[in-house]
């Protein structure tokens, strides 16, 4: 009976010691994953959203070009879109 007590005794002692690190461990969601792109030749940041998204088909379309997606341009044509960019801002 004793070795019974003892044994409930250390599982329920050992879960009190393992749930803390299952919670602290566990990946939280990402609900809001942005992806921050970084234009080298104005030295700053951009969050690729949506409208970033629509801004880069507009600049494929007035260029004349298919659409494809930008991690797939080349850096030459990147740095393009970015001076393009930063000429064309959004109008809210």
């Amino acid at each position: 009976m004793k070795s019974r007590h003892r044994i409930v005794a250390g599982l329920i002692l050992a879960a009190a010691f393992v749930a803390p690190a299952t919670t602290i461990a566990a990946p939280k969601p990402q609900v809001g994953v942005q992806v921050r792109v970084y234009d080298r030749r104005h030295r700053d940041y951009h969050n690729w959203d949506d409208r970033e998204n629509h801004a880069w088909g507009v600049y494929l379309m007035n260029n004349h070009r298919h659409h494809y997606e930008y991690s797939r341009a080349r850096r030459r044509e990147q740095d393009h879109y970015w001076a393009w960019r930063h000429h064309n801002p959004d109008r809210d």
